[in-house]
């Protein structure tokens, strides 16, 4: 069960382990970026989902769920039946998990264009500040 506070230093620690693989080299560190990125950005929406009262404290995310939609899917994409409540930015959240989701394995496995692991570390940016902001408004602050 994890309370905001450990969320907090959760994505603390993720923050740190990518601006240190950043600062080695993100040719030398896709893995560690895309094992961090993925965690922290699981991280985030657990978070915020706490802060607008939409999971319990206990409840659990998994990165698995953010697999992209395929055009003309017939059923919703697994992370829209698993999380089904409505938030702000829902949508926009969604769309930078496809994002850093489908470039995580690439990055953590396999041998990464320099292309991929900037794709993936600009789609956390826009997810970390759009929940960033999106916690501000509500008197959240996260690092």
């Amino acid at each position: 069960m994890a309370s905001i506070e450990v969320h907090k230093e959760h994505i603390e620690e993720h923050l740190y382990a990518i601006e240190s693989a950043i600062a080695v080299g993100v040719e030398k560190r896709p893995a560690t970026i895309g094992l961090h990125v993925s965690a922290c950005s699981i991280g985030l929406i657990e978070l915020y989902l706490h802060v607008l009262g939409k999971i319990s404290a206990g409840a659990m995310i998994k990165h698995e769920w953010f697999k992209a939609p395929h055009p003309g899917q017939k059923i919703a994409p697994l992370a829209e039946r698993k999380i089904s409540a409505d938030f702000p930015a829902k949508e926009e959240i969604l769309k930078w998990m496809y994002v850093i989701e489908e470039q995580r394995n690439k990055l953590v496995y396999g041998k990464p264009s320099a292309s991929a692991v900037e794709e993936t570390l600009n789609a956390f940016k826009k997810l970390h500040t759009l929940i960033q902001e999106q916690l501000h408004q509500r008197g959240e602050t996260i690092a």
